[in-house]
Order: structure tokens, then sequence, then C-alpha cells
């Protein structure tokens, strides 16, 4: 039994065989990072606008990033389709002429059959969901919204700079341009307890959202919430607390929701904590022994009566 929609099986039921991301880092910056909104940046966000620092660190173009990765995904999964994800940092933080230059870039190379962006609610405007619908012609077209709790106290205390207001309203304008929306939501942030992560899952559950990224909060070297974490003003989640809490947010999330992650996959030389985040495939297999042993699945509680609009 397919306990929940996973990224993988909703690819292959479209292009028939495996298809691989290929994520890139287009140097877009952040408003909350450059002084428009702040200069701290959110909590949990490094140098690398939690992405891959391609471009920082080894100043590769996105051809050159592009040709590197399709390497290296070849030989371990022998894929030969793929989808350009542009994850660091903020990728819609550019006039739409620009935006349409670096993805027509990434498209152009062979084997491209998906355009993901991701970005922050308060960074789009109707010219540009424009821009991102008229992929959707040739392309499997997701735009990527980073929430990470449905609580306006929470995002204040992350300096996540935007509100819950803002992420529906950015929402609805791409749900009514025809886009694929995928939320990230964060489980373990700073002064959530159990029922406001719970709450956050039944939140996305009534918008117009086709899928989801699951995060653990772990801690990065560099970031503010290190500095938290090392005045002990910060305490992870466990790995069997965040496991039942992946579960709990399933069963409340519509079955066709595409759950495209379920955990963080951080750096291992950078990770500072909690060290079981560095276990992905553990953690994996954790959460789907759990849904054995509580003989549930993705949509068991999901509430129609307050379905999506």
């Amino acid at each position: 039994m397919q306990r929940y929609r996973d990224f993988n099986s909703y690819l292959k039921e479209i292009f028939g065989e495996r298809v691989q991301k290929i994520s890139l880092d287009a140097g877009l910056g952040c408003p909350n990072r450059d002084g428009t909104i702040s200069r701290t940046g959110c909590l949990f966000c490094d140098r690398k606008g939690s992405g891959t620092g391609a471009l920082i660190d080894e100043d590769l173009s996105i051809d050159d990033q592009i040709i590197r990765a399709k390497e290296v995904i070849r030989r371990r999964y022998k894929a030969r389709k793929f989808i350009v994800y542009f994850q660091s940092f903020t990728n819609t933080y550019a006039p739409a002429p620009r935006l349409k230059s670096l993805y027509d870039q990434a498209l152009a190379h062979e084997g491209m059959v998906g355009l993901s962006v991701a970005t922050r609610p308060d960074c789009v405007n109707s010219e540009i969901l424009a821009l991102i619908r008229s992929y959707q012609t040739d392309q499997l077209v997701w735009l990527e919204y980073g929430l990470q709790s449905a609580h306006d106290a929470t995002l204040e205390r992350i300096h996540r700079g935007h509100t819950v207001a803002c992420f529906e309203k950015a929402v609805f304008m791409a749900a009514e341009q025809g886009i694929n929306i995928c939320a990230h939501i964060i489980l373990g942030l700073p002064g959530e307890d159990r029922e406001m992560m719970i709450e956050t899952a039944r939140y996305l559950s009534r918008l117009p959202i086709q899928g989801v990224k699951i995060h653990l909060l772990y801690v990065v070297k560099g970031t503010p919430l290190a500095a938290l974490y090392n005045k002990k003003g910060f305490e992870c989640l466990g790995r069997e607390e965040y496991v039942n809490l992946v579960v709990d947010a399933l069963e409340l999330l519509p079955a066709d929701m595409v759950i495209q992650r379920l955990t963080g996959d951080p750096i291992p030389s950078e990770l500072v904590a909690p060290a079981w985040a560095g276990e992905k495939q553990t953690n994996l297999r954790s959460i789907q022994d759990t849904l054995e042993r509580r003989d549930t699945w993705q949509g068991k509680h999901f509430q129609t009566s307050t379905a999506r609009k």
C-alpha cells in the first residue's frame, strides 16, 4: 500500500520514467537579506540562501551547473529527463525579462521537461506569474512558496518578513493562473508546540495547493539559529517526535496532494544539530514504518467540509 503520494511516483505517472531535479543557484538574492525588508535574513537561512551555493562558492554559470549535475545524475540514476529547479535565494526577485532569460537558458538544455521556481510569496506579481504560466505549454511547471508556518507570531519570531495573509494572497494569485503550487513548511520552529504545527497542515489543506515540502528545522553553521542554539535558546526536535509530527500532518493533507519532501537534507560539514538530521534514509524509513505501524495514510483525516476552494 502506498501510504502517501510521493513526488517520484507522481513524475512517473506523467512521464513514464524517472525524472530528476537539477538544483540551480541563479544568484538572484533576497529582499530579506539585501536591506529591502531587512539584512538579517530568516533565522534558519545560511549564506547560500538555503540552496546549493554553486554561484557563491564556485562561480558556476547556470550552464555549468546543469552540465555538472547531469553527469552525476546520469551515473547515479540513469535518468534521461530533468526538471530545472531554481532553488537558491528568491527566484522571482528580478524583472520579468531577466527571469525569462534565466529560465529560457536552463530549459534550452537537452532533456528538460519541467521548471520549478522557489520564491517568497511577497516577490510575485501578475507579470511574473504570467511568465511562469507561459512555460506550461511545453513544460511541467511548479511554483514553490516558502510559508514555513501558518502563525504570524512564528513568522515574526523567525524574521520571515511577510505574513500568512501575504502567502495566502500569493497562492490565490497563482491559482488563478492555473499554476501548480508547492508550499514549504518547517516543523520544530521556535515557540511552536504540536498543535501549532498541526494547524499549519490543516491550513494548507484548505488552500488550492497541489504540493507540499515538509522540512525539519535543523541548525546550520553561520546562521542566526546557530547563535541561538549555542546560547541554549533553542532545542531541536527528536527523531521520534518529528516522525510522528510528519505522520500527523500527512493524515490531514488531501490524498491527491503531492508530497515533494518529508525531511531536510543538510550538508554534513555544515550541520550543527540534530545529528540525526543527516540520516535521511533512516528518517524516511522511520516515517514509512510509523505509517505502517499506525495503519494510517495521507488524507485519512482530511476534512472534506473544509476542502480546498
